[in-house]
């Protein structure tokens, strides 16, 4: 028995493959709600602020907060005033732990700090009166 292959079974066959690759290859948040998008901005604003005087960081979670924006509908007038506002209260926290200072002394445990601000009412707060659409 001969296997026929068409070329439009070949050219749907590489599709599901490549939609399949795609899938890990590619940003997810298009297919996130906007309120999941909205605190992944906050996040990643927060840890760009955090984390501005290691360049690579910076730039990555910078060029993430850029993406997000794309998949987010929410109030571009208010937002940015309140996401700074929220981002600077968070890192301007005084975390310490007693039992980690001698070794890791001057720690600040900004990354911390970010996941308490992703996980806070007030970052709920915020999305409920910015977020269109939620």
């Amino acid at each position: 028995m001969t296997l026929r292959v068409t070329a439009t079974t070949v050219l749907a066959l590489l599709s599901v493959c490549y939609s399949m690759a795609g899938a890990t290859d590619s940003p997810q948040a298009s297919a996130r709600t906007h309120v999941q998008n909205y605190k992944d901005l906050v996040l990643a604003t927060c840890i760009a602020t955090a984390y501005r005087d290691e360049k690579q960081a910076a730039a990555d979670a910078g060029s993430s907060v850029s993406a997000l924006r794309d998949w987010t509908y929410y109030d571009l007038e208010k937002a940015p005033d309140e996401i700074r506002d929220l981002v600077d209260q968070f890192l301007s926290r005084d975390y310490h732990n007693p039992l980690a200072e001698p070794e890791a002394h001057g720690t600040r445990f900004d990354l911390l700090k970010c996941l308490d601000l992703f996980h806070s009412g007030e970052l709920d707060g915020q999305v409920k009166r910015l977020v269109i659409d939620a």
